[in-house]
């Protein structure tokens, strides 16, 4: 079928609905949709026998909706409506949620059901939540929808007619920061948590911090830190840790409120943000991952060690080492790949024959982080300590040789973080992964050693269609092309746990130590041909240019991706697949 995609923005959701739907043979096209665009106008053009609107949110006229079939993506369970309903979900502490694809008309959300679809809620972020469990149930959902559609015999059903006891959700306001205040001196840590995670990406907690005016965004549970409530105990890998009434959180970033007049505010980590202002507290290592097993997603561990946080862990389970990363977003700054790196550099001293690089939930890695670029005082410069960081980390993959090495991603990926995950042997994605393996929708060549790892995998033809193209691809096409070699057909909550099972078995194979052999020789060999150094040298003299040249588009790109400044219509790149579709 010919099905247009309508969207507020090409947010993951709206890509991966667009990547699977075009796995699935539909001819898919995308229009981001804005209040000035001429929808009907836009609809006609593309003639689709279908619309889906994965994240819209803005009403569909009656125009449109009255003469084409218009299926909304509402991130809610069978009567929910409003604009806040993943937000709600977690603030309540809900055990489920759900997904409802139902037919646009006059009313926001009151459509006929054309399928639904429910999902657990596990102890996460908004943003994690709504990026896999809500996106597993919004695919369920709109393949049902779509396929039911396709059948012409079926009839949505219309809501009013349903029992009550088929709608578990009911009507909610948007969730204001009224709502979502914390007060420290009586919440306790797991009520500060929720309000944390509700608001996680956006819109953050509105609060006063060292006397001024700060939005909260991320929190995770400190079990074992107390002090005053309110008062700040600590600071560990750029986040900070405040006390609550029984305990504290750690605030991975900090947004400043917008001015009057003044362009928009971006989150950083918290301690940068702070800057100056920030008073002595002392920095405190993450104690060492416990040995008696592995931790669960909130921290604690299966034995119920106390809760903490960190961005980094490295654990073993006999010949597999684990090192476990997750960045706010998926972005990797200078530090976080330092940091990273020396993690990597430990973990390749210990006596293991495999390596699992990843292996959380959620994001893997996007590349280089643009808001910490954006907020330095020179961001050429910055973006260049940045690459050449992402760089050093790519490098020490590449070149070891003494095990294997596994990147498992349980999320999305993309640029530079997915040429990370190229840079091992093998390559293991949770089904539901969508890939961005390409840079120039930022105005950059690319770094991170793509030109020797991109080619090597999916061949020189396919690499430059897909750097070209700058398209989200799941990941069982990348699969077909050569970038995975293992999909995960599993949960979120289980991938970690999945990953783990495997790499015991691949240590344990017999082929294991003939496959290190072969790869040490594979290595000198690629080495022989064309050193790594040269592959390198060729792609920073190209950033080189990308970020110190007055006339290159980055750093306009970037301070619009990191502002949030509004689309004002189609970007290029999907329209130009439109054409070639």
């Amino acid at each position: 079928m010919r099905i247009l995609l309508i969207a507020g923005a090409f947010n993951s959701l709206t890509q991966r609905v667009h990547a699977e739907l075009t796995d699935g043979g539909h001819r898919v096209t995308v229009e981001l949709v804005t209040r000035r665009t001429p929808l009907l106008e836009t609809v006609r053009r593309h003639a689709p026998d279908l619309i889906i609107a994965p994240m819209l949110k803005t009403a569909v006229p009656r125009e449109v909706w009255s003469a084409y079939t218009c299926l909304i993506v509402h991130p809610g369970p069978l009567g929910d409506r409003g604009p806040s309903s993943v937000d709600w979900a977690v603030h309540l502490g809900a055990d489920r949620w759900g997904v409802t694809v139902l037919q646009a008309n006059d009313e926001m959300d009151a459509g006929d059901v054309w399928a639904a679809a429910g999902c657990p809620v596990p102890e996460v972020g908004k943003s994690d939540l709504y990026r896999n469990e809500i996106a597993d149930a919004a695919m369920e959902a709109v393949r049902t929808a779509v396929e039911r559609f396709a059948s012409g015999d079926h009839r949505p059903r219309p809501q009013h007619l349903l029992p009550a006891a088929e709608k578990p959700g009911c009507p909610r306001p948007p969730l204001r920061q009224t709502e979502r205040r914390i007060d420290w001196r009586t919440d306790p840590t797991d009520t500060v948590v929720r309000k944390l995670r509700a608001a996680d990406s956006q819109p953050g907690v509105r609060d006063e911090l060292l006397g001024e005016t700060w939005f909260l965004h991320g929190g995770h549970p400190e079990d074992t830190l107390t002090g005053e409530p309110g008062a700040l105990l600590a600071t560990r890998s750029g986040a900070v840790c405040r006390a609550t009434a029984d305990g504290a959180v750690w605030i991975p970033e900090l947004r400043p409120p917008r001015t009057p007049g003044a362009p928009a505010t971006f989150k950083l980590p918290a301690t940068l943000a702070l800057g100056d202002r920030l008073p002595h507290v002392p920095e405190i290592p993450a104690p060492p991952e416990p040995d008696d097993g592995p931790s669960t997603e909130t921290g604690r561990t299966e034995t119920g060690r106390p809760r903490t946080w960190t961005d980094i862990r490295y654990r073993e389970d006999g010949a597999v080492g684990f090192l476990r990363f997750a960045f706010p977003g998926g972005a990797m700054s200078t530090d976080h790949c330092r940091r990273l790196l020396a993690a990597y550099r430990h973990a390749c001293s210990r006596p293991t024959s495999v390596l699992v690089l990843g292996g959380c939930r959620d994001f893997f890695a996007n590349g280089i982080h643009l808001n910490v670029i954006e907020g330095a005082p020179d961001p050429a410069a910055e973006s260049w300590a940045n690459i050449n960081a992402m760089d050093d980390l790519v490098h020490a993959v590449l070149t070891t040789t003494d095990r294997l090495v596994v990147a498992a991603l349980g999320g999305n990926a993309a640029a530079g973080g997915a040429m990370l995950a190229l840079a091992a042997d093998e390559v293991w994605c949770r089904s539901a992964v969508v890939l961005n393996p390409h840079y120039r929708l930022m105005g950059l060549y690319g770094s991170e050693y793509w030109t020797y790892t991109l080619p090597g995998r999916a061949g020189p033809e396919a690499a430059a269609r897909l750097m070209e193209r700058a398209l989200p691809v799941t990941a069982a096409t990348g699969q077909r092309l050569g970038l995975v070699d293992r999909l995960i057909d599993c949960g979120p909550q289980d991938f970690t746990a999945r990953t783990a099972q495997l790499a015991a078995h691949l240590a344990a194979a017999p082929s294991c130590q003939p496959r290190i052999a072969a790869k040490k020789a594979d290595r000198e060999r690629d080495e022989a041909h064309r050193p790594l150094a040269a592959y390198r040298s060729h792609e920073l003299a190209r950033m080189h240019t990308n970020f110190f040249a007055p006339d290159q588009p980055y750093h306009a790109l970037r301070r619009a991706f990191v502002r949030k400044e509004p689309a004002t219509g189609t970007p290029p790149h999907l329209a130009a697949a439109h054409e070639s579709g």
